[in-house]
């Protein structure tokens, strides 16, 4: 179980009338929806029943090494292969991060790869993609954007028999028929959604005031805030504050302001944070900075997504962010040039879906990113390439020869 402060409050009148107080709901109020603090307070047991079963799943989320395993077999390297990584924009960690490893990876294989950033803009994003095309590569990754955007692209692409392969770039992760790529490297929505509340959960001991702060302009942030809630209500011990519909784009703008209101509001019933992605917390620590909260106080914040390197030092410095659950963009970088090399043997997809992780200033022992250990020297089995361990975990050449 991870440390935490216990917030204790008394118990008051009956279960039903509790239970009506503690239902997550979310009504529309310009930025923010949720009720106000309640006076009365959850009843001291928490909720135990939900509380075994969120520690169980956080203890097994914070270890350093995966729960599930990846592939193990699959075809040696095809060679003379070259890939295209267009990126929705390389300011993005996320999208810089799986570029990272791709490019890594294709070194570890021996193909060839090149990085057109799109800029972040649709006009930029579809001539990436058509420079792409015109340099007719073996395959294409899909990096970090919907590919609606770049719809004739896609189709001119498909009918060219090139592979695609996304990163986050559709809802769910594996093969999809509409757009129709050959994989999508992500983890499941759902279980960044329920982990990061069971997190909550556990590190309240199931007594917790919460503000969510999401993103209800993009479907996917929208689907995630809303199984966030769902999990939360799981614990009748948590009362939903507010719900703060900031845009990501306005988040530097916007969340300082926002921030300020919800402690002049809730004050120190508000005791946990969780947010769709790590950046509103980068902007919510001058505001508590400013209100004079302690970096390592409440509210606790947790990242239900991406886990860029400037979230892993907040929370190693203990400045106002707890936990995140980290997107593991090296390994996910290695298995997209693991599905293109099972797409050039007219092998499927191999299915693997990275297990969610939690990172702490326990667990990430100073890292800014999560990492885990193990995967390369199982790709590099798969591919029949040599492996060698070297200061960082990264795979070296083959050894040098022993002639005498």
């Amino acid at each position: 179980m991870t440390a935490g402060h216990h917030r204790r409050v008394p118990l008051a009148v009956t279960i039903a009338v509790l239970t009506a107080l503690t239902v997550l709901t979310g009504c529309e109020r310009g930025a923010s929806s949720g009720g106000g603090p309640s006076s009365t307070g959850p009843a001291k047991s928490g909720c135990p029943a939900a509380l075994g079963r969120a520690e169980t799943a956080v203890r097994q989320a914070e270890q350093n090494r995966p729960a599930v395993n990846g592939p193990t077999s699959g075809p040696r390297a095809a060679s003379g292969k070259s890939i295209v990584y267009v990126a929705q924009t390389m300011t993005n960690p996320g999208v810089a991060g799986a570029a990272k490893g791709v490019a890594e990876a294709a070194k570890a294989i021996g193909w060839k790869v090149r990085v057109i950033d799109g800029q972040g803009t649709p006009a930029g994003i579809q001539a990436a993609f058509s420079q792409a095309i015109a340099l007719r590569p073996s395959g294409i990754v899909i990096g970090g954007f919907d590919p609606k955007l770049t719809s004739q692209q896609v189709a001119k692409a498909n009918a060219e028999h090139l592979p695609l392969i996304g990163w986050h770039a559709v809802d769910s992760p594996g093969p999809s028929k509409d757009p129709e790529l050959f994989s999508n490297i992500t983890t499941r929505v759902q279980d960044v959604a329920r982990i990061s509340a069971d997190w909550i959960i556990t590190h309240s001991h199931g007594n917790a005031g919460v503000v969510i702060f999401t993103d209800a302009s993009i479907p996917f942030a929208r689907t995630k805030s809303e199984l966030i809630k769902k999990q939360l209500a799981t614990c009748p011990g948590l009362r939903l504050l507010a719900e703060e519909n900031i845009p990501i784009s306005d988040t530097s703008s916007r969340t300082p302001q926002e921030v300020s209101s919800l402690l002049s509001r809730f004050g120190d019933t508000w005791t946990h944070s969780v947010a769709i992605n790590d950046v509103y917390f980068a902007d919510a620590a001058p505001a508590l900075r400013a209100a004079r909260k302690k970096g390592a106080g409440a509210p606790y914040n947790i990242g239900a997504g991406d886990g860029d390197p400037s979230a892993f030092q907040r929370i190693n410095s203990k400045q106002f962010q707890a936990a995140t659950v980290p997107e593991p963009f090296a390994q996910q970088g290695w298995q997209i040039l693991d599905e293109f090399n099972r797409a050039f043997h007219g092998r499927p997809a191999s299915g693997y879906v990275a297990p969610v992780h939690i990172a702490t200033a326990v667990n990430s022992r100073g890292a800014t990113t999560w990492d885990p250990p193990g995967y390369r020297a199982a790709y590099l089995k798969i591919w029949g390439r040599w492996f060698r361990p070297v200061p960082g975990g990264r795979a070296a050449g083959p050894p040098p020869s022993r002639r005498s």
